[in-house]
């Protein structure tokens, strides 16, 4: 990666504009906007209102959580499960221990996981849910996910294409864009895997291994090496600036123009 000052990013994925690029034939586009929680959700049928109870549900027991649990929230090492707490935090719990990360790195995928189950459950038949990049979806047919790696000038021009059976979980860290913590400098670090909840932790601890200053080609190198010795990782993606490695069962494809799902 050259060094120097970095260009900035476009405003179209400061405010998201990017989720205008990425409807799926045949959905029914919906957005839920509870305090940090972000979604946009593509359903079978018009599922606005019941996502936001669902979405509500989850933020009550997870702030009800943090409020008794403080450490819960800061820690950035993996914490002992509490088996009584509500299965969307046991499931943070459970996810962190395997990425070797704090449970908090789950908790994006985590809530689309849980809306997205739940709704499931509930009769819809296929679904795709956003939360700020980290993806669970549901669908008949294959799906082509593009890419973001910030100013990488591979973003957006890579991608995978996931097939059935689902559902699958892609949820991607970077140490150069966005807001969530990373302590790496990929542009972008993406986990496949059937559960968001470890996809995203996951991310997170691959982000993390990228280090600032290092021989990039080395350091993807040894990030996609810890990635393999995570339970549960199908596959995974690593871009730093012109360099891209993956390992794991990933079919990565080129992204045409107009070609993204």
């Amino acid at each position: 990666m050259k060094s120097g000052k970095r260009k900035k990013l476009p405003d179209s994925y400061k405010v998201r504009g990017y989720r205008q690029l990425t409807q799926a034939e045949g959905l029914v586009s919906s957005y839920v906007k509870i305090k940090e929680t972000d979604l946009h959700i593509q359903a079978d049928r018009e599922i606005q209102r019941r996502a936001e109870e669902i979405v509500l549900y989850c933020r009550l027991q997870l702030e009800d959580y943090i409020l008794r649990n403080p450490s819960f929230y800061t820690s950035l090492a993996p914490l002992p499960k509490d088996f009584t707490a509500p299965p969307l935090i046991q499931a943070m719990f459970d996810a962190g221990r395997k990425a070797g990360v704090g449970p908090m790195a789950a908790v994006a995928g985590g809530i689309a996981e849980f809306v997205g189950l739940k709704l499931m459950a509930e009769g819809v038949g296929e679904i795709i849910i956003e939360n700020g990049g980290d993806i669970f979806l549901s669908r008949c047919q294959p799906v082509q996910l593009a890419i973001f790696a910030g100013i990488s000038p591979l973003s957006n021009n890579v991608g995978l294409e996931l097939v059935p059976p689902m559902p699958w979980a892609v949820c991607t860290s970077s140490g150069t864009v966005g807001h969530s913590l990373s302590l790496g400098q990929a542009d972008s670090v993406t986990v496949v895997a059937r559960s968001a909840y470890l996809a995203d932790a996951a991310a997170t601890r691959l982000g993390n291994e990228v280090c600032p200053g290092s021989d990039m080609k080395k350091s993807v190198k040894k990030t996609l090496a810890v990635a393999e010795t995570i339970e549960g990782v199908v596959g995974a993606v690593v871009i730093c600036g012109e360099v891209l490695g993956a390992v794991g069962e990933v079919k990565l494809i080129r992204i045409e123009q107009g070609s993204r799902s």
